[in-house]
């Protein structure tokens, strides 16, 4: 099947992620009904049964995400209010599964009525939009900040996807194993240790590896993520979606500093969303992590037993990382009530009961304002006031990454090339040349 491409225009590296930017309305023609229909019952009367595809863990239903016990079953919740809807929710195990299911069966009736769409990947699925359904709607402004509405809005103005979350980062850490290399685990102390540059987080990573001959984060894959996610342009050149990656020194220096911390034993080397890494966060096989606000519930179900707690600090200041979508192919079934589906589900409301049940960081500046986000307390977390944290976290983000095309790709490859030095399968100038062939094969 032959897709249309379509170019357009994403406004990711205009706009940081922080709660003071205001929000917009965005103008409309075919319109879905709003999240306040849908509450009232919604336009549908006749009986429908609505798939829905997301991704790790979303906050809408535990039997569904395998996480810890939530506060909010959302997906019970929207079939009790909507009695004629019959909703069927399909979770992937990770981004990467979902990003080549969606391309793989993007056109006429291949996909769930509503799939979720990762950041990462949104620059991708923007020059297909001409098969996603136009889910503008007036009724809805001011539901997600502005940056998240302009990135998934194409050249001719159609809205193509709901924002879910934003990822604003802090540090998690085992309090236990922190503790076991005679270090101080108080979030105070742990906060003001991380504090400052990426070079007070290796200094730390050091001092933990050197008193219990452990790696201290999970990989170097993750930490990347952090790092990339703090420079403007690193791989795609903005005005021309060129990939830079190979000649961007930003980008050498960040792989340069993580292959040495490989080579010093800094990085437990446990791929994340593996059985070893969901095991080690239980088992204490590594002791802190580049944690976005959805990375929570992720913990908490790995690790139900375990001592974590949130440091309300992060290097070189704030970093966003991750956060989603939802979208209604054009070609489903269903599109009108899949519409109403996905509103209701990233309506402000909702936004902050999956905040409460994993940790997805409301993309609504309503949400984030409200009581229940600000005031909310995580109890595994050592009763950690998570609602504080992360909206401070999220304040801090200043820097939000070009994500053209090929992003998703470019990074790939070079979280391939990172653990290929992590397994000790290849040096670090082996890999690189690896990188740069596979760089060079993109495209």
């Amino acid at each position: 099947m032959s897709l249309s491409r379509r170019k357009t225009t994403l406004g990711f590296a205009a706009g940081a992620a922080t709660l003071a930017i205001a929000l917009a309305g965005c103008g409309s023609s075919s319109e879905p009904e709003s999240s306040d229909s849908a509450a009232a019952g919604g336009s549908m009367d006749e009986p429908v049964t609505l798939t829905l595809a997301t991704f790790n863990q979303f906050g809408y239903s535990a039997d569904s995400e395998g996480g810890a016990d939530y506060a909010y079953d959302l997906i019970a919740e929207y079939q009790e209010l909507h009695p004629n809807v019959t909703i069927v929710y399909n979770v992937a195990d990770t981004s990467n599964t979902a990003r080549e299911n969606f391309f793989t069966k993007l056109g006429p009736g291949g996909l769930a009525d509503v799939e979720a769409i990762e950041v990462d990947w949104l620059p991708e699925a923007m020059q297909y939009s001409d098969l996603l359904a136009d889910l503008t709607n007036p009724e809805l402004d001011g539901n997600w900040l502005q940056w998240k509405v302009d990135a998934a809005t194409d050249a001719d103005g159609r809205l193509i996807g709901y924002g879910t979350d934003i990822g604003p980062e802090s540090i998690c850490y085992n309090v236990d194993a922190i503790e076991a290399a005679g270090m101080d685990a108080s979030r105070d102390a742990m906060s003001a240790a991380i504090d400052g540059d990426w070079d007070n987080f290796f200094d730390l990573a050091k001092q933990y590896s050197d008193a219990t001959g452990k790696g201290f984060y999970e990989e170097n894959a993750a930490v990347l993520q952090a790092m990339i996610g703090q420079l403007e342009a690193p791989y795609e050149d903005p005005a021309t979606d060129e990939i830079i990656a190979l000649d961007n020194p930003e980008v050498k220096d960040i792989y340069d500093t993580l292959t040495a911390a490989s080579d010093a034993g800094l990085s437990a080397g446990l791929q994340q969303w593996g059985d070893d890494w969901a095991a080690g966060m239980a088992n204490g096989d590594f002791a802190a992590m580049p944690c976005p606000s959805w990375m929570l519930g992720v913990i908490e179900g790995n690790a139900p037993d375990g001592n974590w707690d949130i440091a309300n600090a992060f290097p070189n200041g704030g970093g966003n990382w991750g956060g989603s979508y939802l979208t209604v192919p054009a070609g489903g079934e269903n599109v009108e009530a899949a519409a109403e589906l996905a509103a209701w589900l990233t309506a402000p409301e909702q936004q902050a009961k999956a905040f409460e049940n994993v940790g997805a960081f409301p993309s609504s500046e309503e949400a984030a304002a409200s009581d229940a986000v600000t005031s909310y307390t995580r109890a595994f977390f050592n009763d950690a006031p998570a609602g504080e944290i992360y909206s401070e976290r999220a304040a801090a983000v200043t820097v939000a990454p070009y994500k053209g095309p090929h992003y998703f790709e470019v990074n790939d490859a070079m979280v391939n090339a990172l653990r290929r030095v992590d397994e000790g399968t290849m040096s670090a100038e082996e890999s690189w040349k690896q990188f740069e062939s596979d760089v060079n094969a993109i495209g």
